[in-house]
């Protein structure tokens, strides 16, 4: 177990695991194919379509907007959540094709985070220039 200090206040934390670390440069890398063939400006749904193609391409197992059931306090809500891309059931990705991120997204894919018990989250912005601009980790 590794640590890790933030304002003076030691965290310990496990590393990602090599698969999980494999999956997200598998999903960076079909999004840099992706931007690189289409560019920015289209709607959100094409980039989706065409980022499952190459992350499939690569062999990995993608689930395009499925619902993840959320419990509390005894409820069970099957459509708690349902993020735009879950991949091999480890890494979520949400896909946004806007001029400015929200920081509300930022949150959401948090809280995806904390709530399926997964750690590992991708922001992916597919309107900029560059789209080393739009990918933000998330590592929980």
């Amino acid at each position: 177990m590794d640590e890790l200090v933030i304002n003076e206040q030691r965290i310990n934390y496990s590393p990602l695991t090599s698969r999980k670390e494999q999956i997200g440069k598998i999903i960076v890398e079909s999004a840099f194919k992706v931007h690189k063939a289409l560019g920015p400006g289209l709607l959100e749904k094409v980039y989706e379509v065409c980022l499952t193609h190459e992350i499939i391409k690569s062999g990995l197992n993608v689930k395009r907007q499925v619902d993840i059931p959320i419990t509390y306090d005894g409820l069970t809500f099957d459509e708690g959540l349902r993020p735009d891309l879950l991949v091999e059931d480890k890494v979520i990705c949400e896909l946004k094709a806007v001029d400015q991120v929200n920081p509300v997204w930022e949150a959401q894919i948090l809280s995806h985070l904390k709530l399926t018990g997964l750690r590992l989250g991708y922001l992916i912005n597919f309107n900029v220039s560059l789209i080393k601009e739009g990918i933000k980790r998330f590592v929980i």
